[in-house]
């Protein structure tokens, strides 16, 4: 994502709320002819400016407002809308990891492929212990889970990073998921 979200205060009993996503996802946001981009104007009850920069703002008399840049934050980011949209539910969590902060430029297309894997086989086991949603894009990865889960998944993500084997981290990923099962089953 391109810049810094900024948050502007209270305009009047209006909050409004500005963010960049990238020009390449803005189709995405939009939907086709814009059923995408007004489904989530209902659904928040707020107002959705895009222009053709990537430049967002969300405008919204009510706090629906701190769920919708979730959701755009994650298709700017790019996850489907329908991923997206589970930020709505309070349950799920969005946090992004800008791959800048722990490698230099000549490693980052390596840690990228160790995180999604062979043919993709990373990521799907990940998202599956993890029981969470990745996405790879440019220099971030984006994670959609549970508060019960996002810890897991981080750890996975941070322990590829550092470099340690697939096979340690797909351990340690079938352990906490053999761990999170067994705690679902005494709650029952």
């Amino acid at each position: 994502m391109q810049g810094l979200p900024a948050m502007q205060g209270d305009c009047g009993g209006v909050w409004m709320y500005t963010m960049k996503i990238p020009v390449e996802r803005i189709a995405v946001l939009i939907g086709k002819n814009g059923q995408m981009k007004e489904y989530i104007e209902k659904k928040l009850k707020v107002k959705i400016e895009v222009d053709d920069e990537g430049e967002v703002t969300l405008e919204g008399e009510s706090v629906d407002e701190f769920f919708g840049k979730d959701v755009i934050k994650a298709i700017g980011r790019g996850f489907e809308p329908s991923v997206a949209l589970r930020l709505l539910d309070d349950n799920y969590l969005l946090r992004i990891v800008d791959l800048r902060d722990y490698v230099n430029r000549e490693s980052m297309a390596r840690v990228k492929g160790r995180i999604i894997g062979e043919k993709g086989k990373t990521r799907e086991i990940i998202e599956q212990d993890a029981e969470c949603f990745l996405s790879v894009y440019g220099h971030t990865v984006g994670v959609i889970a549970t508060l019960e889960t996002m810890e897991i998944a981080l750890s996975a993500i941070f322990k590829l990073i550092e470099g340690l084997n697939h096979s340690t981290v797909y351990a340690y990923l079938e352990k906490n998921r053999r761990h999170l099962k067994g705690e679902r089953m005494k709650k029952q």
